[in-house]
């Protein structure tokens, strides 16, 4: 299981989530038995999902990220609930390409540096909130402060890492989030950056042993960081039979018609954990009649 935290500074001028998201990548490539650069795109968005999910407010919040770049993994989708629990999709799980120039995987070409990150909001109002902008590298990591300066206008930076073993399997993943709060001092921004900068990638830390706290603490050295919270967090996928039957019906009369004379057994897949659901056309007809009451 993964490990979120959250810290704020003792001047409470930078806020600061960590995750290691290991488990939940690992989880996820299992589902989606996705290559090893689909792997890092996706672990990657899973990753900075979590944490956006844990700094919404309501219980019953949850937040959508959606890369749609003009590359050939085609439309990347992770979603997290106000916990930091996430699932993810991608149009084509595998993809191969070379090394980019700096001999790691190239999530910018797998996504594509042409097209847009959608941020959904759903915050129990009528409608969603829904911010876009546009793709700045495809590396995900920059295209989450890309939004945050654009779209929230929050001084940001993200870390964002996967380390893919040889076999597929995930070796280490997770990312970090910092946020500047109103008032905070040019000094203390240029020791902030001056910490970053000093930071390994976080998936090599992570490899290293080290855990969300650790790297915090490395994060924010100087500024006595205190923890506000620390949970666990899973890569958990919310659908269910009574889910897939409203979908079902959103089909419409004549759909349902059509798929109760084919007298073919009807199988509904879920993209985001390939759960199966299977409806004869006994139970079509049940449910069609059923929503005529």
């Amino acid at each position: 299981m993964g490990k979120l935290i959250r810290a704020i500074s003792s001047d409470g001028g930078i806020m600061m989530c960590a995750v290691d998201s290991t488990d939940i990548v690992g989880k996820m490539e299992q589902i989606h038995k996705t290559s090893a650069v689909v792997s890092a795109a996706l672990g990657r968005l899973l990753s900075a999902a979590s944490m956006m999910g844990s700094l919404l407010k309501g219980e019953d919040n949850s937040i959508t990220l959606r890369l749609t770049g003009n590359g050939p993994a085609g439309s990347v989708i992770a979603v997290s609930d106000s916990r930091g629990n996430v699932r993810g999709y991608v149009a084509n799980p595998v993809v191969e390409l070379p090394l980019n120039q700096y001999g790691k995987l190239d999530v910018g070409g797998a996504v594509g540096r042409e097209g847009a990150l959608y941020v959904i909001k759903d915050l129990g109002l009528k409608e969603p909130y829904i911010g876009q902008t546009p793709i700045v590298s495809g590396e995900v990591a920059e295209d989450i402060t890309s939004y945050y300066a654009t779209s929230e206008q929050i001084p940001t930076v993200c870390g964002l890492g996967v380390l893919v073993n040889p076999n597929l399997t995930i070796r280490s993943a997770g990312g970090y989030l910092i946020q500047l709060l109103p008032g905070v001092e040019e000094e203390a921004i240029d020791q902030l950056e001056a910490n970053i900068n000093s930071l390994d990638p976080v998936s090599k830390m992570l490899d290293d042993g080290l855990t969300p706290e650790d790297i915090c603490k490395k994060a924010l050295a100087g500024f006595e960081p205190e923890i506000l919270d620390s949970f666990p967090v899973e890569y958990r996928c919310n659908c269910t039979r009574e889910r897939v039957e409203k979908m079902l019906l959103s089909l419409g009369e004549e759909e349902l018609s059509s798929m109760v004379q084919s007298g073919e057994v009807t199988e509904i897949c879920c993209h985001f954990c390939d759960k199966k659901y299977h409806f004869t056309p006994r139970e079509i007809e049940q449910l069609r009649q059923n929503a005529k009451k």
